[in-house]
């Protein structure tokens, strides 16, 4: 009976306990699957700091390569880093990451020639399906001439691209912080902001995929309590935290306070727009703030809504020709960049947007922050569709509220808005809420949450 890899093949990656869900043979199945779903002559393979990311990654290219395509390997590299040289090189790409999981995790991120996303919907399933039968049946026939196994390094290249998108010729001199989470911020840092005019604080730049000093995941605020103290102690103008692979970067301003990942994006949008001549379309998910598609239509762009999730943005840039897009996750997506995320590419924005005036960030920022938010509260539930529908009968039948269903349930009213979803992988719904002023958000809270957890 063939392997069930159910709990590992998730809606987006491939991601899993190593060597207890998954190890270096089922990576090299891994490997041949991709190279049969996708057709390539030839892919390009990254990983990253973690303990079992070299094997893994040799293993998925020699699994590949013993199908006959010709593989290029890039070593130590960030995920976006991993999108650049799918990108640049156009070819098919896999990145060796589980971002910011436990030390003990692993995964992979696949992407098709120009860093185009591989989900369940556009060949994951498959890859799935080919590994589970190989792992019963065993590997599949190699082809009569392997492919060739090269490296490359492709850190310089990177760099002077996203350098490339951004003017930071003439900003005045910055002290920024950067915590990198002992992750691959570590490693692409120093390169991309080389030459800047930046006085560089280095945080946790050593890479260790044990992540000794905290999690890797500066979504949760306790991950950043280090670079927000170092920031006041520096005087610095602002910090800047990765997560584990650096696709997704957080900012905290020149008090170390937290900058809404709803306020950078509506920051870049609006530079964005600038550089299109104003014009352009801008991609936000549902549960970023009022304030992202308001910014949109004040410099000229039109904004539009999907769902929460990279594949969902990606398939909304390419279906608009978008020129950015955002996500409250603090993942942020570039038409200049094959439409996918880097938080490097974000950052540099806020560097330059920073020292293209005099002001702080605080006060930069102040006008892309207008509303007050509850951030994502997650509730266990034993009936995450009869929960749902609870919230949803309570609040139908009231006047000047509307609910739409674009990604669970969205109540929208004069003065507030909440969306509760429930999660794919676990047992929980998500609440997200803002609102005019903080006790009116409080209050919509305290109420969804009772009903949630009645």
């Amino acid at each position: 009976m063939a392997a069930d890899l159910s709990q590992i093949v998730k809606a987006y990656d491939v991601r899993g306990v190593v060597p207890d869900q998954w190890d270096e043979p089922l990576a090299e199945l891994f490997g041949a699957a991709f190279a049969q779903v996708t057709g390539a002559e030839a892919i390009v393979i990254g990983h990253d700091m973690r303990p079992s990311s070299p094997g893994l990654s040799r293993a998925f290219g020699h699994g590949a390569s013993a199908q006959g395509v010709d593989v290029t390997e890039i070593g130590l590299c960030s995920t976006d880093q991993l999108y650049y040289a799918s990108g640049a090189l156009n070819l098919p790409g896999a990145m060796f990451t589980a971002s910011h999981n436990p030390a003990q995790y692993n995964g992979i991120k696949l992407c098709r020639a120009g860093a185009a996303p591989v989900g369940q919907d556009t060949g994951l399933a498959e890859i799935r399906e080919l590994a589970e039968q190989w792992s019963d049946t065993g590997a599949p026939a190699p082809a009569a001439t392997a492919g060739t196994i090269t490296q490359r390094d492709t850190l310089e290249d990177y760099a002077a691209h996203l350098r490339s998108l951004v003017d930071l010729t003439s900003i005045r001199p910055l002290k920024v912080v950067v915590d990198a989470g002992n992750g691959m911020g570590g490693h692409t840092v120093p390169t991309v902001f080389s030459g800047l005019p930046l006085e560089l604080v280095p945080m946790y730049f050593e890479l260790d995929g044990t992540f000794p000093n905290h999690e890797a995941n500066p979504l949760d605020p306790a991950n950043l309590v280090d670079l927000q103290k170092r920031v006041r102690e520096e005087g610095a103008d602002l910090g800047i935290a990765f997560d584990g692979d650096a696709d997704r970067c957080f900012v905290v301003d020149e008090q170390g306070d937290p900058v809404a990942p709803s306020a950078i994006t509506a920051l870049v949008a609006s530079r964005e727009l600038a550089k299109h001549g104003g014009k352009g379309t801008v991609i936000h998910n549902l549960i970023t703030s009022w304030s992202v598609p308001e910014v949109v239509k004040e410099n000229g762009g039109t904004p539009v809504r999907t769902r929460v999730g990279h594949s969902f943005i990606k398939a909304e840039m390419a279906r608009t020709g978008a020129i950015f897009g955002g996500e409250h996750s603090a993942h942020y997506y570039f038409k200049d960049f094959w439409n996918a995320d880097t938080g490097m590419l974000a950052a540099l924005h806020v560097l330059a947007a920073l020292g293209g005036q005099d002001g702080p960030l605080s006060g930069l920022v102040a006008q892309y922050d207008r509303y007050a938010a509850s951030g994502e509260i997650n509730s266990t539930v034993d009936d995450q569709a009869g929960r749902l529908a609870a919230v949803r009968s309570a609040f139908e039948a009231r006047e000047d509220v509307t609910l739409d269903h674009l990604d669970g349930l969205t109540v929208t009213a004069p003065d507030w808005w909440f969306n509760v979803r429930p999660s794919n992988t676990e047992p929980l719904l998500r609440l997200n809420a803002e609102a005019r002023d903080e006790k009116t958000v409080s209050e919509i809270r305290d109420e969804v949450l009772a009903i949630i957890r009645s």
